[in-house]
């Protein structure tokens, strides 16, 4: 019962948490040891939250899931785990990340809470809107970044909501396209909102976050905001590490007909990760004047 139950929280999934420790490194408080548990609390506490997430995702979808040739080998869908027990999960383990994140600090507890209310939204009736299901997602991002930041009591960084906000669009609108091509007709009939996609459209909104959101990261690493803080333009030179990035994950997208989902087949991807590990080697020797 335990196999399956984390399987269902998706510890795969939970690298997307890494975006509650970007106000760490972006603070530069990733040498103090406080800061580096507090941060380390929340992100576990957001990864307990968000699994509890996937874990009402499949208890609303459980019979689509079973149409779906990947995703009815789930535990829920499968039979594995008993819809019962993930439920009394999530019914006990939201309140007490709820509870502890308020120890943590409130204003943390605060974003936690409107993540989870706003993924219960996204469960029940936005997933099923078009253009508006992605916008959701991207929103859950920036309210990652928003938990780290409150979480350490330091201001936001607009620079950084909204690289964060562009390249969730990126990821979301990748993924979109990714299951309109690879499920065709049962696509739609596993995702709703998937019939209301045009694939030109889609592709095109792909495209041009993807370069949107290249071109305000680089407009914040020229920016004096960052040499204020940093004492440096060097950071402009961490893009090619996003470029790089952004078109692999479009040709894992557009290719890898056969993944149930790019977000996780960029994972397995050596790749994409490999530049994903050097990237953030080089922006943090950056940032904080290693080399």
């Amino acid at each position: 019962m335990i196999l399956p139950l984390l399987q269902t929280l998706r510890p795969r999934q939970w690298l997307k948490n890494i975006f509650v420790a970007v106000p760490l490194v972006f603070g530069q408080k990733l040498t103090d040891p406080v800061s580096l548990l507090i941060t380390a609390g929340a992100v576990a506490l957001f990864s307990l939250v968000s699994g509890c997430v996937y874990i009402l995702n499949d208890l609303v979808d459980v019979e689509k899931d079973r149409a779906h040739p990947q995703k009815r080998h789930r535990p829920i869908p499968s039979g594995r785990l008993p819809p019962a027990v993930a439920r009394a999960f999530a019914v006990v383990a939201v309140p007490v990340a709820l509870g502890l994140g308020y120890w943590l600090e409130p204003a943390y507890a605060l974003v936690l809470g409107v993540y989870f209310a706003q993924n219960v939204a996204y469960s029940f009736k936005l997933k099923n809107v078009p253009y508006l299901d992605v916008a959701s997602i991207a929103l859950g991002f920036i309210l990652r970044v928003l938990a780290g930041a409150y979480a350490l009591q330091l201001p936001p960084s607009p620079w950084l909501l909204g690289c964060t906000g562009l390249l969730a669009l990126f990821l979301g609108f990748g993924k979109r396209t990714h299951e309109l091509g690879a499920g065709g007709d049962g696509a739609t009939k596993q995702r709703a909102s998937l019939a209301k996609y045009s694939p030109r459209v889609l592709r095109a909104l792909l495209y041009s976050v993807a370069v949107a959101t290249i071109a305000l990261y680089v407009a914040y690493t020229l920016s004096d905001h960052v040499v204020e803080l940093f004492g440096t333009h060097r950071l402009v030179y961490t893009a090619i590490f996003a470029v790089i990035g952004m078109l692999r994950f479009i040709q894992i997208t557009t290719t890898r007909h056969d993944a149930e989902s790019p977000t996780e087949e960029m994972l397995r991807d050596p790749l994409f990760m490999l530049n994903f590990v050097v990237g953030v080697v080089v922006s943090t020797a950056i940032l904080y004047g290693w080399i």
